[in-house]
């Protein structure tokens, strides 16, 4: 590989330019803090370090035969050659300075936040196909929460890179029609966010395709036991324009993923008795989220779907923060199958990703 890779980026010195070497997840968060919108910070490990992880350690050829060779339909097949390509390359060493790289943004990111060389932060993976309209890549590869250190920055990288290639996200690529020298890796790392409440957010409603309405569904800790369904999150529907709640769903929440400094690393405890029953989110927060969501909608022109949290740390007013957007796309595609010349503004800015990757010499 050349010189004048460039493998870290932070998401505040991005530019539009840059968005094709950050993945989905890392254009959206540069593209968000552009904006000043409320994102923790963070940077990217772009897919230049994982072209040059692939090529300088001989795997991009090995990994390509080995995924072609892979019969979908084969589950177990699938699951075995699968696991044998996320091992040679977790076993292949990282090119030095891709580490280095990586270590100095590190305690860079530190520095800003005054706490050195040991600020946790979420290690999130960020495909180039991931979060386009048309092929939503959401929660094909892995996020790793807490992650403290320079060694375990590294480590996690590593696992992210490696995620690529799981069965689940391999037979999703075929399925979709996504050619595998089109896909490359880059990885976000960023603030943990010691969330109070968090959830996600659709700035429609999901149901019917009804855009006057936002949709919030919220749980206390972080938003992992959402995404993940492990609680039945409140429901929030709200009118869009009025910012008045037009139906109200509070559950019982018994469990929350919450950090623990301790043993570094996230837990998923109890939620008391007396809390469980609560609302996650007052009528107040409900309202800065949905003022959030339109900010982000009208930011990206296009219906978008919305991680967020509540900052335990940061005082009211101040503490919702920005995970993630990507655009919706059930609705949005149902809707836009007619007008097929129309592009809305987020698909116009990542499906650039891969005309620029698919050019690469292999």
């Amino acid at each position: 590989m050349g010189n004048d890779m460039t493998y870290t980026l932070f998401f505040d010195e991005a530019t539009p330019d840059d968005y094709p070497l950050l993945g989905g997840k890392g254009a959206s968060l540069a593209s968000m803090s552009a904006a000043n919108l409320p994102v923790p910070v963070g940077f990217c490990i772009t897919t230049d370090a994982y072209a040059a992880f692939l090529h300088e350690s001989g795997l991009f050829e090995t990994l390509m035969a080995g995924v072609a060779d892979i019969d979908c339909t084969d589950f177990a097949a699938l699951d075995r050659q699968s696991a044998q390509l996320r091992q040679q390359l977790l076993d292949s060493p990282m090119p030095q300075t891709i580490e280095t790289a990586i270590r100095t943004a590190y305690a860079r990111l530190c520095q800003q936040v005054n706490s050195p060389d040991s600020l946790p932060v979420a290690v999130r993976s960020s495909a180039t196909a991931e979060d386009l309209p048309d092929a939503s890549f959401a929660g094909q590869q892995d996020t790793y929460l807490w992650v403290v250190g320079a060694d375990e920055v590294v480590e996690h990288v590593r696992r992210c890179w490696a995620s690529l290639y799981t069965g689940r996200a391999i037979n999703y690529r075929q399925h979709q029609g996504i050619a595998e020298n089109e896909v490359l890796m880059s990885v976000v790392v960023q603030k943990m966010v010691n969330a109070r409440s968090a959830g996600v957010t659709m700035t429609l409603n999901p149901t019917n395709g009804d855009r006057s309405k936002i949709a919030i569904d919220a749980s206390w800790g972080l938003g992992e036991a959402v995404v993940s369904g492990e609680v039945t999150p409140d429901h929030f529907l709200v009118d869009k324009v009025m910012l008045e709640p037009v139906k109200t769903a509070i559950h019982i929440k018994t469990i929350e993923h919450v950090p623990d400094p301790v043993s570094r690393c996230v837990q998923i405890r109890a939620v008391e008795a007396d809390r469980a029953g609560l609302p996650s989110l007052t009528d107040e927060e409900v309202k800065a989220v949905c003022r959030m969501a339109k900010i982000v909608e009208k930011h990206y022109r296009c219906p978008q779907d919305i991680e967020w949290a509540l900052d335990a740390d940061l005082p009211d007013g101040q503490n919702l923060m920005l995970l993630q957007s990507r655009p919706e796309t059930v609705w949005t595609q149902k809707k836009a199958a007619p007008q097929a010349t129309h592009t809305t503004g987020m698909a116009g800015i990542l499906n650039t990703l891969m005309n620029p990757i698919a050019s690469k010499p292999n």
